[in-house]
């Protein structure tokens, strides 16, 4: 009897076996650790949430505002190094900036923008001057109505003061209760992790309720 191939053409007829589905747990081990993965280059590169936990910036930013900061426009700072990746701008008079406390680096802060590379800045009787002009931003308060000499400290009489290559003079809109360059010093590039630029929440937690009005507010 001739082999069946060999009658009919074709070869036998063998069974098919099941394709192996990924096991449940993998597959959400991989789904997570991708998810992972794009919030860290998210975080690192992109955008990155911060909470506001002092009044330094009020009456612009609130105690328990969280806020959003673009961390590419000023150039992404590659991880372990000080070099960055290609900038769309340097910081400008009047940026709302985040950056490494210089005091203590493992500490976040949030000012605004007052004086840029070969400014020269000064504070007279607490008001603040630019390269000779005053410099009148709008979101300045000031809850404070004594005046302390200069002797005492630097916060209503200060400099003047010119601003070194690759650093910035900063300060908090709540002018008499801000920690700021007027204290330490300058905030150098390498140390600015990027723009704030809106207010995504913000809870008022001395009346326990949500400050409405203020998530989705612009930052300027």
């Amino acid at each position: 009897m001739e082999d069946l191939k060999n009658i009919t053409g074709e070869a036998p007829v063998q069974d098919v076996k099941p394709v192996k589905t990924k096991h449940v747990v993998r597959e959400y081990a991989e789904s997570i650790i991708i998810a992972v993965l794009l919030a860290l280059v998210i975080r690192t590169f992109v955008v990155q949430a911060f909470k506001i936990p002092s009044g330094s910036m009020e009456d612009t930013l609130a105690i328990g505002d969280h806020i959003l900061v673009n961390k590419f426009i000023y150039g992404t700072k590659i991880p372990f190094t000080d070099s960055r990746l290609v900038k769309l701008r340097d910081p400008r008079q009047g940026d709302v900036i985040v950056f490494e406390y210089p005091e203590d680096p493992s500490k976040d802060f949030i000012k605004r923008v007052v004086g840029t590379p070969g400014d020269t800045v000064e504070v007279i009787n607490k008001k603040v001057y630019v390269n000779g002009k005053a410099y009148d931003n709008p979101h300045e308060v000031h809850k404070e109505q004594d005046i302390i000499p200069k002797e005492q400290n630097p916060r209503d009489f200060m400099g003047p003061v010119k601003v070194p290559a690759n650093a910035y003079f900063v300060m908090g809109d709540n002018r008499d209760r801000s920690y700021d360059s007027r204290f330490w010093g300058f905030v150098s590039n390498e140390k600015i992790k990027g723009l704030a630029f809106i207010k995504y929440w913000s809870w008022d937690k001395d009346n326990f309720r949500v400050r409405f009005g203020s998530i989705g507010k612009l930052i300027d």
